[in-house]
């Protein structure tokens, strides 16, 4: 196995600017015109010319660009007019004498459009509750984009500070990364707001808004100023997010040991957004969804995504802003790590929500990708821009979160604390790479690492663990059998915590094929349920840990039935089997366990003809009808999170798949009222829409309008995806195209495209205008809108999708489009060896 390369570094990778001219500090001046979609701009940046050079070459695209002026000392040049390269995005100046090397300073003026394309600097628009439509203009500059609003060095590597100027209409708000220094009026209906300079950064974290936003009171947290800005008449939805950053910024500040870098902090939500949030150092942007809410009427898991969201982005104040990756190949460390520290702070926030146990749904679709030839490594080289865009998935986020928390576990969290405070410390206010990491970790645990961590990091994949009479051998785990090429790796490094059922724990290292466990007994190997890979256990000990579930602990028990599940998708076991493991959780209020339990039905729901599907209902309620009489409708004093979300998972299960006509009943009723809100709200709107009544889609549009939240607005759009009127999700998905908000439309197909009986059509209709929604969706999400073709089970319409995917390859995302192609085949595979004799498998259960 080989590092990453280095060839993506400046001096040969023909999409980074080389560095013989260094930026060290930029002035921006903007004047946004929102009424025409417009802004012009100057910037003047001082720089460091490094050796003789003719032409000064910037980052730049979709600017209208004039020549540049060059101050050196009492000198003035000026360059020709500048030469635009759309395909690397850059331009350049040439001047008539040679530059000689020192200090400069480079001034262009500019002038650009407001698109609508969420990248860059943009436009939105919202509706106040008065009904008064508003503009605003707002930032996203990762990965590239810093470019498409000012001329730049638009390279993470390339840190520089930046002082931020602002000339925008009197009546309406302006802000920056950095506190507002002056506001003075400048006579035409415009004010100049002028902003502190910002510490050393790259420049995908640079931000500015503008537009009718208000602010919560400014609190202080340890010396630095913390507030929510949300658009006009939307303050009571801040409460939440402001308590979670408040506890955020204490516990990042000790985890680290280094104060917050920036000089405030401002989130802020925005009306359209493509990502989640963007962790622009002190002005946080946020889709509103991911930031407003209200806890009277939200769910725990709604309450838990906004805390989650707040943390993630905090956490990337120090690792990602205050040290950045030197490249993109590098980004998994910014959002890998970031999600581990997001768990971790939530989970010390509200310990009752069992964080690190809730993850694991999210660790299943790591596994799910990374178990597929298409998968890819963590890291692996990134040259061009939409290469960058290719890397924000669940390999990056979430894997890589999983094998630094088995990573952790390995060390101790003492240990690995100490590691990562060495890293920021040495690297502060500049770059780094993966190995500078493992370095730190490696002096701080005195283990190796980098030996470790880089057959996790650069090859695809992970193992499949075998124990039988007392020895654990590794394989690779894939769903399939390898027909040409594969990114799934050959062997690892694994972790193992040991632990016997009757006894002691022990950490052991498999650095080879094969090894004996370090204890005897009924034993677990991925004790505490940490580890990345699957376990297969040999006959005696797979029945003895069945019998003992009470002895594993929540996640050991959702590992468990994961593991079970993942050797039905590959053909090593039973539907049967798992639902036989189901039996014994009926006392366990554990969401993460019976998610597993959730996915095995749902697939059996799509293979089974109609016959099935009755027998099928029977099984769920055989499974599930027990918990419910226990948990009922009405959540019990002093209940826990845990039991308040399983409720709603049984109540969604028994409404849809077990037929229950009593849980229907009572869904509709509360749907007909109104009785709509908390942990059970989602499954509510989802089972009365199920039943296709005819007008439930206009009630689902009025509600939608008249939302007194985010999470209530989205509710109401995304769960017509359950419809049971074929006309509902096909008038939707027109829809998608023509009404709902760019950021929720891709998302929001995927959704449609999961319906059971249109969804085929769905991704028809969809693929037939693939060229309209390339144009008309931000890029970022491209793919998420054929996310629902990884649930067809047909093998006929399998074909087909794949056929034109390959044909039809989008621009960005291609490889995550390749993913849920891989994951459809396994869905149809598993179907292809079911389908004849489920119905019947599914009857010789209930009759044991």
């Amino acid at each position: 196995m080989t590092n990453v390369s280095n060839s993506t570094d400046q001096t040969n990778n023909p999409y980074r600017l080389t560095p013989s001219a260094v930026p060290q500090r930029y002035r921006i001046r903007l004047r946004p015109d929102l009424a025409s979609a417009s802004f012009t701009g100057s910037v003047a940046i001082d720089l460091e010319i490094k050796e003789p050079v003719r032409d000064l070459v910037v980052n730049a695209i979709e600017l209208d660009v004039d020549a540049a002026t060059l101050r050196v000392g009492e000198r003035e040049l000026t360059s020709r007019a500048a030469e635009l390269d759309a395909q690397f995005e850059t331009a350049s100046f040439a001047f008539d004498e040679e530059l000689a090397p020192g200090a400069a300073t480079l001034t262009i003026s500019f002038r650009g459009i407001l698109n609508d394309q969420l990248r860059g600097f943009y436009r939105s628009t919202f509706t106040d509750p008065q009904g008064h439509e508003h503009v605003i203009a707002t930032t996203q500059f990762a990965t590239t984009d810093a470019r498409r609003a000012f001329p730049c060095w638009d390279d993470p590597a390339v840190k520089a500070t930046y002082q931020v100027t602002l000339e925008v209409p009197e009546d309406l708000a302006a802000f920056a990364n950095t506190h507002e220094i002056s506001s003075t009026p400048l006579g035409d209906g415009y004010r100049e707001v002028v902003f502190a300079e910002s510490m050393k950064m790259s420049t995908y974290l640079v931000a500015f808004v503008v537009g009718a936003f208000e602010s919560t009171e400014v609190i202080d947290v340890a010396g630095t100023q913390l507030r929510v800005i949300y658009p006009v008449g939307k303050g009571g939805l801040t409460a939440w997010p402001i308590e979670s950053a408040v506890f955020a910024l204490k516990f990042f500040s000790d985890y680290f040991a280094i104060p917050y870098p920036g000089d405030k902090v401002d989130l802020i939500a925005i009306p359209d957004f493509a990502a989640g949030a963007m962790e622009n150092l002190g002005l946080i942007t946020f889709r509103e969804t991911d930031l407003l809410i209200d806890p009277a009427s939200a769910s725990i898991v709604e309450l838990e995504r906004v805390a989650m969201v707040v943390n993630h982005e905090l956490a990337h104040m120090w690792f990602g802003d205050l040290v950045t990756m030197e490249w993109w190949e590098g980004i998994w460390l910014n959002e890998a790590f970031a999600t581990f520290m997001e768990s971790l702070c939530t989970d010390q926030f509200r310990p009752e929500w069992q964080k690190w146990v809730r993850f694991h749904p999210d660790r299943e679709s790591a596994f799910a990708v990374d178990a597929q030839h298409s998968t890819r490594p963590i890291e692996y080289q990134v040259v061009s821009p939409d290469e960058c865009r290719g890397m924000f998935d669940v390999l990056t986020y979430v894997k890589g979160c999983a094998v630094l928390r088995m990573l952790e576990q390995y060390l101790g969290a003492t240990t690995f604390r100490d590691g990562i405070r060495a890293y920021l410390k040495r690297h502060a206010y500049a770059n780094a790479v993966t190995k500078d990491l493992w370095r730190a970790l490696e002096e701080a645990s005195g283990k190796p690492v980098g030996d470790i961590m880089d057959t996790w990091i650069l090859q695809g994949g992970f193992p499949l663990l075998r124990v039988d009479r007392g020895v654990v051998t590794q394989e690779p785990f894939m769903f399939t059998p390898a027909h040409g090429a594969s990114a799934i790796g050959s062997a690892w490094k694994v972790p193992l915590q040991v632990r016997a059922l009757d006894g002691a724990t022990t950490t052991q290292l498999l650095d080879a094929s094969s090894a004996p466990l370090s204890l005897e007994g009924p034993t677990i190997v991925n004790g505490g349920g940490w580890g990345f890979f699957r376990t297969v256990y040999d006959a005696d000990q797979l029945a003895q840990l069945a019998t003992r579930l009470r002895d594993l602990d929540a996640l050991e028990r959702a590992v468990l039935l994961a593991d079970t599940w993942a050797s039905i998708q590959v053909g090593r076991a039973q539907f049967s089997d798992l639902f036989t493991l189901a039996r014994g959780l009926r006392d366990f209020d554990e969401p993460s366990a019976w998610d597993l339990v959730g996915r095995a039905i749902g697939l059996a729901d799509r293979i089974l003809d109609e016959n099935g599907r009755e027998v099928l209902a029977s099984v769920v309620q055989s499974l599930y009808g027990p918990v419910f009489a226990r948990l009922g409708w009405v959540p019990r004093d002093g209940e826990s999170a845990q039991a308040s979300e399983l409720r709603a998972s049984v109540v969604s299960v028994l409404g849809h798949q077990g037929r229950d006509a009593d849980v229907i009943a009572e869904a509709v009723r509360r749907f007909d009222a109104n009785e709509v809100s908390g942990d059970l709200a989602n499954a509510v709107v989802a089972i009365t829409l199920a039943q296709g009544r005819e007008g439930d889609d206009l009630v689902c549009a009025e509600r939608r309008r008249t939302a007194s939240s985010p999470q209530e607005e989205q509710r109401y759009l995304f769960e017509l995806a359950n419809s049971g009127s074929d006309e509902v999700v096909l008038a939707a998905l027109e829809n998608a195209f023509t009404e709902v908000r760019t950021q929720d439309a891709p998302y929001f197909i995927g959704a449609l495209m999961r319906s059971r009986d249109v969804g085929p059509e769905v991704w028809r209709r969809t693929s037939v205008r693939q060229s309209e929604a390339i144009e008309r969706f931000p890029s970022i999400a491209f793919d998420r809108m054929y996310g629902g073709a990884a649930s067809f089970v047909d093998g006929a319409l399998a074909d087909e999708v794949r056929a034109f995917h390959e044909a039809n390859p989008l621009p960005v995302g291609q490889q995550m489009v390749q993913q849920i192609l891989d994951l459809m085949d396994v869905n149809v595979a598993v179907a292809q060896r079911n389908r004849a004799t489920l119905a019947d498998e599914l009857a010789r259960f209930l009759e044991s």
